[in-house]
């Protein structure tokens, strides 16, 4: 440490949690960084990086203690039955298994008991039939969480490995509530957020975007069933459990239904998805959702980091624009509740630890991604008639 410290003109030492950080003001004669200052930072036991574009200020992290063990078993188990579940919705959208329907408050327990010891009895082989559903979607998934993982582990926040979340698919079309990590320090400033908050959605937004392509090629334009009529508002449609669900489109979905399912030529007709599309679907949404510039969603992580208490002002009218579209889908009813819940009782973002430092001009181009992601994939009416 005192290596490190003869070369800063000035610095303060913060213990965060499990980390300490060293938030140092470059002596002039080491910018750049000199020599020395490279001999140091190559030998730094931890993460660092520079706080401003012309690297002078530059922020050093690195554990005290021991990290916590990853609870690998827990891990495994989640993930292993989230894959179970997703097969079970992919060969039910096939329609090569039918899943038990609930009935009742004690049929949802009933329904997904039924549906573990079927696959215990051997159905496990039949809901196979369901993987071009199941494994583009937990790859989105996967993804998803592996980029906000590794750019945490890039500035050493205590992370744990992602959590996936099974629903059975007597409940859901998905087999999945998603996935999410545990950052276990604190975030020191808003390029932390950022880098953090953005990684995910950039990331799963590019697989997502490979799979609608793979997806699309292999739809059909059919007749939709009876539960979709002439009227019906639905851009495309899936068959779950016999009933049929009209999907929405975004700009994303819009643009790539017209120009890659055969024979689609006036997009007049709803498109039957196939299931990778609709894994893709389902991918894509999830990102637009998960942009929302609200709470501890990654679009509130985003936003503060680029906007700061600013934040606040666009969640407010966000949330204003949700209660709009209400009225043409009461989903956003249930998402606007919930992201006041998960934000522990507000809309906002908390603060970072530094909040008055700015992102650098040179990473702003991460958030404003994220923000052209956001208006291409979200769907202003997800479920339509």
């Amino acid at each position: 440490m005192d290596e490190l410290l003869r070369l800063l003109e000035a610095w303060r030492i913060m213990r965060l949690g499990t980390r300490e950080v060293v938030d140092g003001l470059v002596a002039p004669e080491h910018r750049g960084p000199s020599p020395e200052l490279r001999d140091v930072l190559d030998r730094w036991k931890g993460g660092w990086y520079w706080a401003d574009s012309a690297r002078r200020r530059l922020v050093l992290v690195h554990p005290t203690a021991e990290a916590r063990p990853p609870r690998w078993i827990l891990h495994s188990v989640l993930f292993a039955v989230t894959i179970v579940c997703s097969l079970g919705a992919g060969a039910a959208l096939a329609g090569v298994w039918a899943p038990w329907q609930p009935s009742g408050f004690l049929g949802v327990f009933t329904g997904a008991a039924q549906f573990f010891v079927g696959v215990a009895r051997g159905e496990w082989r039949l809901l196979l039939q369901g993987w071009t559903f199941a494994v583009p979607l937990l790859g989105i998934l996967l993804v998803h969480e592996g980029g906000h993982y590794f750019a945490a582990r890039r500035y050493d926040i205590d992370t744990s490995p992602p959590f996936f979340l099974p629903i059975p698919p007597t409940l859901s079309p998905i087999g999945s509530l998603g996935a999410f990590i545990r950052l276990r320090s604190p975030v020191l400033d808003r390029r932390q957020l950022l880098d953090v908050g953005a990684a995910g959605p950039l990331a799963g937004f590019a697989v997502a975007v490979a799979v609608l392509v793979w997806g699309y090629r292999v739809s059909a334009v059919t007749s939709p069933p009876l539960g979709l009529g002439a009227g019906s508002s639905a851009a495309s449609w899936v068959v779950f459990a016999g009933q049929p669900i009209g999907l929405g489109d975004s700009l994303l979905t819009h643009w790539l239904r017209r120009l890659l399912v055969p024979g689609l030529r006036t997009g007049a007709m709803p498109v039957h998805l196939s299931l990778p599309a609709f894994a893709g679907w389902v991918g894509t949404f999830i990102t637009g959702l998960n942009l929302l510039p609200l709470s501890q969603l990654d679009g509130g992580h985003v936003l503060y980091g680029l906007l700061g208490r600013h934040q606040r002002l666009v969640a407010g009218a966000t949330v204003g624009a949700l209660l709009v579209l209400a009225g043409q889908s009461p989903t956003w009813l249930v998402w606007v509740a919930m992201t006041f819940l998960i934000g522990g009782g507000r809309w906002t973002h908390p603060s970072v630890v530094i909040p008055e430092r700015p992102v650098p001009p040179g990473r702003r181009w991460v958030g404003l991604a994220c923000v052209a992601v956001f208006l291409l994939t979200f769907v202003p009416v997800p479920f339509a008639r």
